[in-house]
């Protein structure tokens, strides 16, 4: 079985949750059999060399749509529907932000799009996209798939609001337990917070910062500026107290070991499908501390501190809450049983394997 992974052309440059999640599932699918190759959306993909075809990402229906006008064979979507309207409503700053006020969710998505073509981040989108609009691309791309992939009971759940109903296998985000194990059982230092995530607005590391300055606690930010965030880095900087750490963007050991050490993770974001690093955080025992908005509670149930990112207040006491409270022993090992990337790719090619059989 030879299948193509598509995800967006700045999946490398401007690495994300996405990243993993694609690059992760290739390897495993490889090693489960499978011939798996990551394409970027802005490639040529041959259809002969494939016999199923797998888009990510689709709030970006741009980069998905000149494909389908090329290929007649069976694809699958995972959907990564993530909602970002309230943040680029309410907290986005500068001229985009005034701009992006008065729009619907997927009128911002579309002007965003135009917009990061105008700047050269991006290719010029098609004119199917441009005649179609955002809303009218995602359904036409959702309604021709042979099946949806959402990361979520819940995220299916935003899929069917949009009147879809093409066959879903849900097939949960993961870690990678050869990685993330803590088998060195460092000790964990009661003073330490970590935030794993790089620093952009809708991160929210800014409010992360308002809540925790000066708490008595070491908090440390594991995480690079985004390209088009300098000024939001700025600002965190400038407004950071002494117990504040930027540690910049780790290599994985390093990582690994903060984890290690944290009494709680941290992940504020405007909107989360589950938070990549808050499911490592969580099997190397930190406590876990996330966005009430966006999908998170899917993964962790009762088992997480749940805080409101416009609300400093809420987040602060989340984290102290979480400070406190007795190790998660059990999400770590629910973590570690249920949510690995091998269980993942095992998903997928069922999935795979009954859409190229039907």
């Amino acid at each position: 079985m030879r299948i193509a992974l598509i995800g967006r052309s700045t999946l490398y440059t401007i690495p994300g949750g996405d990243t993993v999640q694609i690059t992760e599932t290739a390897r495993q699918l490889n090693q489960q059999g499978a011939t798996a190759t990551v394409c970027l959306s802005h490639s040529m993909v041959d259809e002969k060399d494939f016999d199923l075809f797998h888009f990510f990402n689709i709030t970006r229906p741009a980069d998905i749509l000149p494909h389908l006008q090329r290929i007649k064979k069976p694809y699958v979507v995972s959907p990564v529907y993530i909602d970002y309207s309230e943040y680029d409503r309410q907290h986005r700053k500068g001229l985009s932000g005034l701009l992006l006020q008065p729009f619907s969710s997927t009128r911002i998505e579309y002007i965003k799009t135009l917009g990061r073509a105008v700047k050269g981040n991006d290719r010029l989108p098609g004119l199917e996209y441009l005649w179609k609009g955002q809303q009218k691309s995602i359904r036409k791309i959702l309604t021709g798939a042979a099946g949806i992939l959402p990361n979520s009971s819940m995220e299916l759940e935003q899929i069917r609001q949009l009147g879809i109903r093409q066959p879903a296998w849900i097939i949960p985000n993961g870690i990678d337990t050869t990685m993330f194990n803590n088998r060195e059982r460092i000790e964990k230092d009661n003073d330490l917070i970590l935030c794993a995530a790089r620093i952009e607005g809708i991160k929210n590391q800014l409010n992360l910062i308002r809540a925790l300055n000066n708490c008595g606690k070491q908090v440390v930010l594991a995480g690079s500026a985004a390209p088009n965030q300098q000024s939001y880095f700025q600002q965190c900087k400038k407004e950071a107290a002494a117990n504040i750490v930027f540690a910049g963007r780790l290599n994985q050991s390093a990582l690994v070991h903060y984890y290690a050490r944290a009494r709680v993770h941290v992940l504020p974001s405007w909107f989360e499908t589950c938070g990549l690093s808050s499911l490592e955080a969580a099997a190397m025992g930190c406590n876990i501390v996330i966005s009430a908005k966006g999908y998170t509670r899917d993964y962790f149930g009762e088992e997480a501190f749940y805080c409101d990112p416009g609300n400093p207040a809420s987040i602060r006491e989340a984290v102290i809450g979480a400070a406190e409270a007795e190790p998660a022993t059990h999400l770590a090992t629910r973590i570690k049983n249920n949510y690995t990337w091998e269980k993942a790719a095992a998903m997928t090619l069922s999935a795979y394997q009954t859409v190229l059989n039907s």
